[in-house]
């Protein structure tokens, strides 16, 4: 499995890094859409796992949704003019923020949490909704951040938000299995434990490092707290699929990504980390 996922990783990487870069934010924005699509597709198995009507339905609804948003506010639009976040993105973001934090208490009293959401194919939409669209939406205004000056700014900030993510998961991976003992949500994610969080956050401590080294008028006590709310963050966005997929009797939200699963299961993490940077940066940076 672990060979699988390494190969995998390998192989996207090198599209990743491509579209962060070197795509223009408007061709970036619509790029998403079909991935976003696929990660619906996969969400509408959390809502009723043996209707394909719902999946499908669902799915309709977020096409709808995104693609009225880049034609709403264009990937140039985004920043208003140089004037702060527009005001639909501040809108949708600031929802997914609400959301994280709702979901944060769902996850704590999982399952008796569920009771009121499980038997509720609305409510799952809503969910879904709000897990997807606020991570699309901070994805594009992190890239459209790009100027004449700093052509790239936009997508190393993307890029950053990936190596935090991508650090806090190695972490939690190598020290859960190395010295996890205690569980941290056996209820969620029984695999999951205290020490593989604790030392995901440690790792994360490599992107402060480099950040420093490659931007030192930054502060470093900032730096610090907001790499380590965003590895927060991931984890909460991992435990929230975990949390429906145990509710749906799912292993994996698809098999699209061998040895990754779905595509859900790869950005689980990215979609509570995105917009917990995005509206941290929005108050600190801007």
């Amino acid at each position: 499995m672990l060979k699988q996922r390494i190969i995998t990783a390998i192989l996207l990487i090198p599209f990743v890094l491509g579209g962060v870069f070197y795509l223009p934010a408007d061709y970036f924005a619509w790029a998403l859409v079909p991935i976003f699509l696929i990660a619906a597709k996969e969400w509408g198995k959390f809502i009723e796992p043996e209707c394909t009507v719902t999946q499908w339905s669902f799915t309709f609804t977020m096409g709808i949704l995104l693609i009225a948003l880049n034609f709403l506010v264009p990937a140039e639009a985004v920043w208003a003019g140089g004037m702060g976040l527009n005001p639909v993105y501040q809108g949708i973001i600031g929802l997914g923020a609400i959301w994280w934090i709702v979901s944060a208490f769902l996850v704590v009293g999982f399952p008796n949490s569920s009771q009121f959401w499980q038997k509720s194919p609305m409510l799952k939409s809503m969910f879904g909704q709000l897990t997807l669209a606020p991570c699309f939406a901070a994805l594009i205004a992190l890239k459209s951040l790009s100027s004449m000056a700093h052509p790239y700014y936009g997508g190393f900030l993307v890029f950053l938000v990936f190596l935090v993510v991508w650090a806090a998961d190695t972490g939690a991976y190598f020290f859960g299995r190395s010295m996890g003992k205690r569980k941290l949500m056996p209820n969620v994610s029984p695999a999951k434990t205290l020490e593989g969080l604790l030392g995901g956050l440690l790792t994360t401590m490599v992107v402060v490092a480099l950040v420093m080294y490659l931007s030192p008028e930054q502060e470093l006590p900032l730096v610090i707290a907001v790499t380590l709310i965003t590895a927060v963050a991931s984890a909460l966005g991992d435990l929230s699929e975990s949390m429906f997929k145990r509710s749906a009797n799912i292993k994996d939200s698809g098999n699209i990504l061998p040895g990754h699963g779905g595509v859900l299961d790869r950005i689980d993490s990215l979609t509570a980390a995105l917009p917990v940077f995005t509206l941290i940066y929005v108050a600190f940076w801007m």
